[in-house]
């Protein structure tokens, strides 16, 4: 009585709360994480841009052993990673984590290793149209595994930001037929398209174990265990698949340094992808590596002389532009009331509802340090 309406309750205030936006200003977003986030996902996208190159030069020397590439990453993650595991003490060594965790980490190394397979033997079967496109498909799964598994909640902003970062791919699939780019084989579309698809959802359930990984265990632990068992994995799927065709290779320096080349890509990209993981979330990472095609797109107009098409530009600003509105707004995390007792936040006694209320906040009135980036912990308590 007597007070006046808040802003939420007039047309315009009730839009940007759906957003999410109405208490955001420009100067809670461009934050320095928040822009670090950004340079982190665009030097991501050059690693994986790195790896494309050296793949499409080794393809032209007629050199096509995606298995032995894998496996060279991996070898290299268990020489720094996981030989790093067995020198730490206590619980965080590496004999430790086997005793209680080795059948998860199992499933995690043997996921990440079909997801990168699948993808690469779709390139046989299918189209690179076909590939950008359905490729995306990661994304939405990533979504819903993460609502479920990880309990993040979004708000109307993140839907509408994937949504652009979409139309962003669209508009750069198009350039490629225009410019008639539609490469790749044709000789089992549906099989190739199923990879492709199954890559996708392998990629986003890998995904969803590293954001839980590196968040509440250590990025080290997940680097280390995924270089132990994807070693493992890899080793014996190159002795079955591929030990002719590694044999069949004709070395020279071109060859070793393009395998170099690649195996540090990947060894880099691995590396530094939980570290974003971390800072954001693997959904806000995958979509700011939309743009590694284009990068690799860019390369390809002076190595492979690819014609170019405005719509290139048009499609890194879009992706681009959708990226920063994900990030703009922290997604929420539901984390149940046993949990927020053990890291010492039990609500008083008595304030069940103001407790409660507090997950209904913007993340700028809770704390302004962690307006941009990252994900806000919204603390649910039974009534």
């Amino acid at each position: 009585m007597g007070m006046e309406e808040p802003a939420v309750g007039k047309p315009c205030g009730r839009c940007m709360a759906n957003f999410g936006l109405n208490n955001y200003k420009l100067k809670d977003v461009l934050t320095w994480q928040f822009l670090k986030t950004i340079a982190m996902g665009q030097a991501l996208s050059l690693m994986i841009c790195g790896t494309a190159v050296s793949c499409q030069y080794l393809a032209q020397a007629g050199v096509e052993t995606p298995m032995f590439q894998s496996f060279l990453n991996y070898a290299l993650l268990f020489v720094s990673y996981t030989s790093y595991l067995c020198c730490r003490k206590g619980d965080e060594n590496i004999f430790q984590v086997l005793k209680t965790k080795w059948w998860k980490y199992l499933l995690m190394g043997l996921t990440d290793v079909q997801a990168n397979y699948a993808v690469v033997k779709a390139y046989q079967f299918t189209t690179l149209t076909s590939i950008q496109l359905l490729d995306c498909f990661v994304i939405p799964v990533l979504m819903v595994l993460s609502w479920f598994l990880l309990k993040t909640r979004y708000r109307l902003i993140h839907f509408v930001a994937v949504c652009v970062c979409l139309l962003g791919v669209g508009a750069m699939v198009g350039a490629d037929l225009m410019a008639g780019r539609d490469l790749g084989s044709t000789s089992h579309v549906l099989l190739g398209d199923g990879l492709v698809l199954l890559s996708a959802a392998l990629y986003a359930v890998s995904n969803v174990c590293q954001e839980y990984t590196v968040k509440n265990r250590s990025r080290v632990e997940f680097l280390g265990m995924m270089g132990f068992f994807g070693t493992i994995i890899s080793g014996v799927q190159l002795a079955v698949l591929e030990t002719s065709a590694v044999a069949a290779i004709k070395w020279d320096i071109k060859i070793i340094v393009l395998f170099a080349g690649y195996t540090l890509c990947m060894y880099a990209l691995y590396s530094c992808m939980p570290t974003a993981v971390r800072l954001t979330s693997a959904t806000a990472v995958n979509l700011s590596l939309l743009t590694a095609d284009l990068f690799s797109l860019f390369c390809g107009l002076f190595l492979f002389h690819y014609t170019f098409s405005g719509l290139y530009i048009v499609s890194f600003i879009v992706i681009t532009l959708g990226f920063v509105m994900f990030n703009a707004v922290p997604t929420y995390a539901l984390v149940p009331d046993s949990d927020s007792r053990e890291a010492g936040l039990d609500r008083p006694a008595g304030s069940s509802d103001e407790a409660t209320s507090r997950c209904l906040l913007p993340p700028a009135e809770k704390d302004p340090e962690s307006a941009a980036g990252g994900t806000a912990v919204a603390l649910l308590s039974p009534v």
